[in-house]
Protein backbone atom coordinates (compact mmCIF):
# COMPACT_ATOMS: atom_id res chain seq x y z
CA UNK A 1 0.00 0.00 0.00
CA UNK A 2 1.51 3.29 -1.17
CA UNK A 3 1.44 6.64 0.60
CA UNK A 4 2.44 9.52 -1.67
CA UNK A 5 4.35 12.23 0.18
CA UNK A 6 5.98 14.15 -2.69
CA UNK A 7 4.57 16.27 -5.49
CA UNK A 8 6.53 14.29 -8.08
CA UNK A 9 5.01 10.97 -6.95
CA UNK A 10 1.53 12.49 -6.98
CA UNK A 11 2.16 13.91 -10.46
CA UNK A 12 3.27 10.51 -11.74
CA UNK A 13 0.14 8.83 -10.40
CA UNK A 14 -2.17 11.53 -11.79
CA UNK A 15 -0.59 11.23 -15.25
CA UNK A 16 -1.35 7.52 -15.23
CA UNK A 17 -4.86 8.13 -13.91
CA UNK A 18 -5.47 10.62 -16.73
CA UNK A 19 -5.15 7.73 -19.21
CA UNK A 20 -8.11 5.94 -17.58
CA UNK A 21 -11.83 6.57 -18.08
CA UNK A 22 -12.42 7.28 -14.40
CA UNK A 23 -10.73 7.71 -11.03
CA UNK A 24 -12.34 7.12 -7.63
CA UNK A 25 -11.73 9.72 -4.92
CA UNK A 26 -12.33 10.06 -1.20
CA UNK A 27 -10.93 12.15 1.64
CA UNK A 28 -10.38 12.02 5.37
CA UNK A 29 -10.61 15.30 7.23
CA UNK A 30 -11.20 16.92 10.60
CA UNK A 31 -13.70 19.71 11.27
CA UNK A 32 -14.66 19.52 14.92
CA UNK A 33 -12.45 22.46 15.93
CA UNK A 34 -12.35 24.54 12.74
CA UNK A 35 -14.70 26.40 10.41
CA UNK A 36 -13.07 24.95 7.32
CA UNK A 37 -12.28 21.26 7.01
CA UNK A 38 -8.67 20.28 7.60
CA UNK A 39 -7.72 17.88 4.81
CA UNK A 40 -5.71 15.00 6.25
CA UNK A 41 -5.73 12.36 3.51
CA UNK A 42 -6.79 11.88 -0.11
CA UNK A 43 -7.49 8.40 -1.47
CA UNK A 44 -7.34 7.71 -5.21
CA UNK A 45 -7.83 4.59 -7.33
CA UNK A 46 -8.36 3.64 -10.96
CA UNK A 47 -9.02 0.45 -12.87
CA UNK A 48 -9.37 -0.57 -16.49
CA UNK A 49 -8.26 -3.31 -18.86
CA UNK A 50 -4.63 -2.16 -18.68
CA UNK A 51 -4.27 -2.37 -14.91
CA UNK A 52 -5.24 -0.91 -11.55
CA UNK A 53 -3.72 1.15 -8.80
CA UNK A 54 -4.76 2.70 -5.49
CA UNK A 55 -2.82 5.18 -3.36
CA UNK A 56 -3.06 7.36 -0.30
CA UNK A 57 -1.95 10.97 -0.69
CA UNK A 58 -0.64 12.74 2.41
CA UNK A 59 -1.47 16.46 2.07
CA UNK A 60 0.21 17.08 5.45
CA UNK A 61 3.61 15.98 4.10
CA UNK A 62 6.13 18.84 3.94
CA UNK A 63 6.39 20.35 0.47
CA UNK A 64 3.63 18.29 -1.14
CA UNK A 65 1.43 20.29 -3.54
CA UNK A 66 -1.99 19.07 -4.66
CA UNK A 67 -1.67 20.89 -8.01
CA UNK A 68 -1.26 17.62 -10.00
CA UNK A 69 -4.50 16.38 -8.46
CA UNK A 70 -6.27 19.62 -9.37
CA UNK A 71 -5.04 19.25 -12.94
CA UNK A 72 -6.59 15.77 -12.98
CA UNK A 73 -9.83 17.19 -11.57
CA UNK A 74 -9.93 19.68 -14.48
CA UNK A 75 -9.39 16.94 -17.08
CA UNK A 76 -12.84 16.48 -18.63
CA UNK A 77 -11.75 13.18 -20.20
CA UNK A 78 -11.68 11.45 -16.81
CA UNK A 79 -14.81 10.92 -14.70
CA UNK A 80 -14.23 11.71 -11.02
CA UNK A 81 -16.18 9.27 -8.84
CA UNK A 82 -17.13 10.10 -5.24
CA UNK A 83 -19.64 8.80 -2.73
CA UNK A 84 -21.69 11.51 -0.94
CA UNK A 85 -19.39 14.08 -2.48
CA UNK A 86 -20.52 17.38 -1.02
CA UNK A 87 -18.08 17.73 1.88
CA UNK A 88 -15.17 16.42 -0.19
CA UNK A 89 -15.92 18.89 -2.97
CA UNK A 90 -16.19 21.78 -0.52
CA UNK A 91 -12.62 21.08 0.65
CA UNK A 92 -11.22 21.28 -2.89
CA UNK A 93 -13.32 24.30 -3.83
CA UNK A 94 -12.29 26.27 -0.73
CA UNK A 95 -8.62 25.34 -1.21
CA UNK A 96 -8.26 26.02 -4.93
CA UNK A 97 -11.62 26.97 -6.40
CA UNK A 98 -11.77 23.63 -8.24
CA UNK A 99 -14.84 21.44 -8.69
CA UNK A 100 -13.93 18.09 -10.30
CA UNK A 101 -15.59 17.54 -13.67
CA UNK A 102 -17.17 15.45 -14.95
CA UNK A 103 -18.51 14.29 -11.61
CA UNK A 104 -20.30 11.10 -10.59
CA UNK A 105 -21.74 10.70 -7.09
CA UNK A 106 -22.54 7.06 -6.31
CA UNK A 107 -24.93 8.01 -3.51
CA UNK A 108 -27.09 10.00 -5.93
CA UNK A 109 -26.78 7.29 -8.58
CA UNK A 110 -27.80 4.62 -6.07
CA UNK A 111 -30.93 6.60 -5.18
CA UNK A 112 -31.79 6.81 -8.88
CA UNK A 113 -31.31 3.04 -9.08
CA UNK A 114 -33.65 2.35 -6.15
CA UNK A 115 -31.20 1.64 -3.34
CA UNK A 116 -33.10 3.89 -0.93
CA UNK A 117 -32.76 7.38 0.51
CA UNK A 118 -29.20 8.67 1.07
CA UNK A 119 -27.82 5.13 0.97
CA UNK A 120 -24.52 4.69 2.79
CA UNK A 121 -21.26 3.50 1.26
CA UNK A 122 -21.13 0.48 3.56
CA UNK A 123 -24.53 -0.68 2.25
CA UNK A 124 -23.39 -0.41 -1.36
CA UNK A 125 -20.17 -2.28 -0.61
CA UNK A 126 -22.20 -5.08 0.90
CA UNK A 127 -24.87 -5.23 -1.80
CA UNK A 128 -22.80 -4.54 -4.91
CA UNK A 129 -19.18 -5.39 -4.12
CA UNK A 130 -20.22 -8.31 -1.87
CA UNK A 131 -17.69 -7.27 0.76
CA UNK A 132 -17.64 -6.11 4.37
CA UNK A 133 -16.02 -2.94 5.70
CA UNK A 134 -14.15 -2.59 8.97
CA UNK A 135 -15.40 0.79 10.23
CA UNK A 136 -13.36 0.79 13.46
CA UNK A 137 -10.99 3.48 12.14
CA UNK A 138 -13.72 5.82 10.97
CA UNK A 139 -13.51 8.32 13.83
CA UNK A 140 -9.78 8.19 14.48
CA UNK A 141 -7.55 11.27 14.39
CA UNK A 142 -6.53 11.45 10.73
CA UNK A 143 -4.06 14.27 11.38
CA UNK A 144 -1.73 12.11 13.48
CA UNK A 145 1.31 10.57 11.84
CA UNK A 146 2.26 7.88 11.17
CA UNK A 147 -1.07 6.40 10.08
CA UNK A 148 -1.75 2.97 11.52
CA UNK A 149 -2.10 -0.02 9.24
CA UNK A 150 -5.79 -0.23 10.19
CA UNK A 151 -6.30 3.39 9.12
CA UNK A 152 -4.59 2.77 5.80
CA UNK A 153 -6.66 -0.33 5.08
CA UNK A 154 -9.87 1.50 5.99
CA UNK A 155 -9.00 4.52 3.86
CA UNK A 156 -8.07 2.51 0.77
CA UNK A 157 -11.29 0.48 1.00
CA UNK A 158 -13.21 3.73 0.49
CA UNK A 159 -11.91 3.96 -3.09
CA UNK A 160 -11.14 0.38 -4.12
CA UNK A 161 -14.68 -0.93 -3.60
CA UNK A 162 -15.94 2.32 -5.13
CA UNK A 163 -14.62 1.14 -8.50
CA UNK A 164 -16.97 -1.86 -8.53
CA UNK A 165 -19.86 0.26 -7.28
CA UNK A 166 -19.33 2.90 -9.95
CA UNK A 167 -19.14 0.40 -12.80
CA UNK A 168 -22.29 -1.37 -11.62
CA UNK A 169 -24.32 1.83 -11.14
CA UNK A 170 -23.09 3.40 -14.38
CA UNK A 171 -24.17 0.28 -16.27
CA UNK A 172 -27.58 0.26 -14.56
CA UNK A 173 -28.16 3.92 -15.36
CA UNK A 174 -27.13 3.44 -18.97
CA UNK A 175 -29.46 0.45 -19.23
CA UNK A 176 -32.39 2.45 -17.87
CA UNK A 177 -31.57 5.56 -19.91
CA UNK A 178 -31.47 7.75 -16.82
CA UNK A 179 -28.19 9.52 -17.48
CA UNK A 180 -30.11 12.79 -17.73
CA UNK A 181 -31.59 12.24 -14.28
CA UNK A 182 -28.15 11.85 -12.72
CA UNK A 183 -26.83 14.84 -14.67
CA UNK A 184 -29.62 17.04 -13.29
CA UNK A 185 -28.77 15.95 -9.76
CA UNK A 186 -25.10 16.76 -10.36
CA UNK A 187 -25.98 20.37 -11.19
CA UNK A 188 -26.19 21.25 -7.49
CA UNK A 189 -22.81 19.68 -6.76
CA UNK A 190 -21.29 21.44 -9.76
CA UNK A 191 -22.55 24.86 -8.64
CA UNK A 192 -19.92 26.93 -6.75
CA UNK A 193 -22.71 28.56 -4.72
CA UNK A 194 -23.20 25.20 -2.98
CA UNK A 195 -19.86 25.66 -1.22
CA UNK A 196 -19.89 29.40 -0.54
CA UNK A 197 -21.02 30.77 2.82
CA UNK A 198 -21.96 34.42 2.44
CA UNK A 199 -22.13 36.10 5.88
CA UNK A 200 -24.91 38.34 4.54
CA UNK A 201 -27.15 35.30 4.11
CA UNK A 202 -26.17 33.45 7.29
CA UNK A 203 -29.28 34.63 9.16
CA UNK A 204 -31.53 32.61 6.85
CA UNK A 205 -30.26 29.40 8.48
CA UNK A 206 -31.32 30.50 11.96
CA UNK A 207 -34.67 29.02 12.96
CA UNK A 208 -36.98 31.32 14.87
CA UNK A 209 -40.72 31.71 15.24
CA UNK A 210 -40.50 35.46 15.68
CA UNK A 211 -40.86 37.19 12.31
CA UNK A 212 -40.99 40.80 13.52
CA UNK A 213 -38.80 42.84 11.13
CA UNK A 214 -36.74 44.53 13.89
CA UNK A 215 -36.11 41.18 15.59
CA UNK A 216 -35.03 39.67 12.26
CA UNK A 217 -32.70 42.62 11.70
CA UNK A 218 -30.88 41.79 14.93
CA UNK A 219 -30.74 38.11 13.96
CA UNK A 220 -29.27 39.15 10.60
CA UNK A 221 -26.56 41.33 12.14
CA UNK A 222 -25.60 38.79 14.81
CA UNK A 223 -25.47 35.95 12.26
CA UNK A 224 -23.40 38.10 9.89
CA UNK A 225 -20.89 38.94 12.61
CA UNK A 226 -20.68 35.32 13.79
CA UNK A 227 -20.08 33.99 10.26
CA UNK A 228 -17.41 36.58 9.51
CA UNK A 229 -15.68 36.03 12.86
CA UNK A 230 -15.74 32.23 12.44
CA UNK A 231 -14.39 32.40 8.88
CA UNK A 232 -11.60 34.85 9.69
CA UNK A 233 -10.41 32.85 12.70
CA UNK A 234 -11.25 29.42 11.27
CA UNK A 235 -13.33 28.34 14.27
CA UNK A 236 -16.74 26.63 14.29
CA UNK A 237 -19.79 28.89 14.47
CA UNK A 238 -20.82 27.19 17.70
CA UNK A 239 -17.54 28.28 19.32
CA UNK A 240 -18.59 31.91 18.80
CA UNK A 241 -22.18 31.44 19.98
CA UNK A 242 -24.88 28.91 19.20
CA UNK A 243 -28.19 29.60 17.50
CA UNK A 244 -30.18 29.48 20.73
CA UNK A 245 -27.91 32.13 22.25
CA UNK A 246 -28.23 34.24 19.10
CA UNK A 247 -32.03 34.12 19.27
CA UNK A 248 -31.93 34.95 22.98
CA UNK A 249 -29.74 37.99 22.28
CA UNK A 250 -32.10 39.15 19.54
CA UNK A 251 -34.97 38.97 22.02
CA UNK A 252 -33.24 40.61 25.03
CA UNK A 253 -31.27 43.24 23.03
CA UNK A 254 -28.34 43.73 25.47
CA UNK A 255 -26.63 47.11 25.12
CA UNK A 256 -23.57 46.63 27.37
CA UNK A 257 -21.20 43.92 28.57
CA UNK A 258 -23.03 44.05 31.90
CA UNK A 259 -26.22 43.15 30.03
CA UNK A 260 -24.41 40.28 28.32
CA UNK A 261 -23.58 38.80 31.73
CA UNK A 262 -27.31 38.18 32.23
CA UNK A 263 -27.54 35.90 29.21
CA UNK A 264 -28.38 32.31 30.10
CA UNK A 265 -27.05 30.80 26.88
CA UNK A 266 -24.07 32.89 25.83
CA UNK A 267 -20.66 31.26 26.33
CA UNK A 268 -18.54 32.89 29.01
CA UNK A 269 -15.76 33.85 26.58
CA UNK A 270 -18.31 35.59 24.34
CA UNK A 271 -19.31 38.04 27.07
CA UNK A 272 -16.16 40.13 26.73
CA UNK A 273 -13.54 41.05 24.18
CA UNK A 274 -13.97 40.97 20.40
CA UNK A 275 -17.07 38.76 20.41
CA UNK A 276 -18.87 40.91 22.96
CA UNK A 277 -17.98 44.03 20.97
CA UNK A 278 -19.27 42.42 17.78
CA UNK A 279 -22.54 41.42 19.45
CA UNK A 280 -23.18 44.87 20.88
CA UNK A 281 -22.26 46.60 17.61
CA UNK A 282 -24.55 44.28 15.66
CA UNK A 283 -27.48 44.98 17.95
CA UNK A 284 -26.87 48.73 17.78
CA UNK A 285 -26.70 48.60 13.99
CA UNK A 286 -29.97 46.67 13.77
CA UNK A 287 -31.80 48.94 16.19
CA UNK A 288 -30.68 52.05 14.29
CA UNK A 289 -31.82 50.80 10.88
CA UNK A 290 -34.68 52.72 9.24
CA UNK A 291 -37.84 50.69 8.74
CA UNK A 292 -37.35 50.45 4.99
CA UNK A 293 -34.02 48.62 5.48
CA UNK A 294 -35.40 45.94 7.81
CA UNK A 295 -35.64 42.35 6.54
CA UNK A 296 -38.96 41.45 5.00
CA UNK A 297 -40.19 38.09 6.32
CA UNK A 298 -41.36 35.66 3.65
CA UNK A 299 -45.07 35.30 4.35
CA UNK A 300 -45.93 33.60 1.09
CA UNK A 301 -46.19 30.18 2.70
CA UNK A 302 -48.34 31.51 5.53
CA UNK A 303 -51.13 32.05 3.00
CA UNK A 304 -50.94 28.50 1.74
CA UNK A 305 -53.59 26.27 3.22
CA UNK A 306 -52.55 22.64 2.99
CA UNK A 307 -55.42 20.32 2.20
CA UNK A 308 -54.54 17.25 4.30
CA UNK A 309 -56.64 14.90 2.15
CA UNK A 310 -54.81 15.97 -1.01
CA UNK A 311 -51.46 15.74 0.77
CA UNK A 312 -52.26 12.17 1.82
CA UNK A 313 -53.21 11.22 -1.74
CA UNK A 314 -49.96 12.75 -3.02
CA UNK A 315 -48.03 10.59 -0.58
CA UNK A 316 -49.76 7.49 -1.92
CA UNK A 317 -49.04 8.59 -5.48
CA UNK A 318 -45.40 9.29 -4.65
CA UNK A 319 -44.89 5.85 -3.15
CA UNK A 320 -46.57 4.22 -6.15
CA UNK A 321 -44.43 6.15 -8.64
CA UNK A 322 -41.22 5.55 -6.69
CA UNK A 323 -41.93 1.81 -6.53
CA UNK A 324 -42.84 1.74 -10.21
CA UNK A 325 -39.67 3.56 -11.28
CA UNK A 326 -37.37 1.98 -8.69
CA UNK A 327 -36.28 5.37 -7.33
CA UNK A 328 -35.92 6.59 -3.75
CA UNK A 329 -38.99 8.59 -2.73
CA UNK A 330 -37.01 11.43 -1.15
CA UNK A 331 -35.07 11.93 -4.36
CA UNK A 332 -38.34 12.70 -6.14
CA UNK A 333 -40.09 14.85 -3.54
CA UNK A 334 -39.87 15.81 0.13
CA UNK A 335 -42.78 16.06 2.56
CA UNK A 336 -42.56 19.86 2.23
CA UNK A 337 -42.84 19.56 -1.57
CA UNK A 338 -46.01 17.50 -1.22
CA UNK A 339 -47.56 19.91 1.26
CA UNK A 340 -46.79 22.84 -1.05
CA UNK A 341 -48.48 21.07 -3.97
CA UNK A 342 -51.48 20.27 -1.77
CA UNK A 343 -51.69 23.96 -0.87
CA UNK A 344 -51.75 25.05 -4.51
CA UNK A 345 -48.13 26.08 -5.00
CA UNK A 346 -46.87 25.45 -8.52
CA UNK A 347 -43.19 26.46 -8.37
CA UNK A 348 -41.84 23.29 -6.72
CA UNK A 349 -38.72 21.51 -8.06
CA UNK A 350 -41.06 18.50 -8.44
CA UNK A 351 -42.51 20.24 -11.48
CA UNK A 352 -39.19 20.46 -13.33
CA UNK A 353 -36.94 18.08 -15.25
CA UNK A 354 -37.13 14.36 -14.72
CA UNK A 355 -39.20 14.76 -11.54
CA UNK A 356 -42.02 16.26 -13.58
CA UNK A 357 -41.94 13.32 -15.96
CA UNK A 358 -41.93 10.73 -13.19
CA UNK A 359 -44.27 12.34 -10.66
CA UNK A 360 -45.00 16.05 -11.07
CA UNK A 361 -47.34 15.90 -14.04
CA UNK A 362 -49.58 13.24 -12.47
CA UNK A 363 -49.41 15.04 -9.12
CA UNK A 364 -50.82 18.24 -10.62
CA UNK A 365 -53.58 16.35 -12.42
CA UNK A 366 -54.46 14.64 -9.13
CA UNK A 367 -54.59 17.99 -7.33
CA UNK A 368 -56.75 19.46 -10.11
CA UNK A 369 -59.17 16.53 -10.03
CA UNK A 370 -58.32 15.37 -13.54
CA UNK A 371 -57.21 11.91 -12.40
CA UNK A 372 -58.08 9.66 -9.48
CA UNK A 373 -56.19 6.93 -7.68
CA UNK A 374 -57.28 3.35 -8.13
CA UNK A 375 -56.05 -0.11 -7.18
CA UNK A 376 -55.04 -2.52 -9.92
CA UNK A 377 -54.11 -5.79 -8.26
CA UNK A 378 -51.22 -4.95 -5.97
CA UNK A 379 -50.51 -1.61 -7.67
CA UNK A 380 -51.84 1.93 -7.23
CA UNK A 381 -52.56 3.61 -10.57
CA UNK A 382 -54.07 6.85 -11.84
CA UNK A 383 -57.25 6.83 -13.93
CA UNK A 384 -58.77 9.68 -15.86
CA UNK A 385 -61.93 11.15 -14.44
Amino acid sequence: MRILTTTSDLSEFCKEAAKRPYVTVDTEFLRERTYYSKLCLVQLAYQDETGEDAVLVDPLADGLSLDPLYDLFRDVGVVKVFHAARQDLEIFYVDKGVIPAPLFDTQVAAMVCGFGDQVGYETLVRKIAKAQLDKSSRFTDWSRRPLTEAQQVYALADVTHLRDIYEFLAAEIAKSGRQKWVAEEMDVLNDPATYESDPNNAWMRVKTRNTAPRFLAIVRELARFRETYAQNRNVPRSRVYKDDALVELAATKPRSEKDLERSRLLLREARRGDIASGILQGITTALDLPNEDLPKPDRSREKLQVNPAIADMLRVLLKAKADQEGVAQKLIASAADLDALAAGERTSPVLKGWRKEVFGRDAIELCDGKVALAVDGAKVITVAR
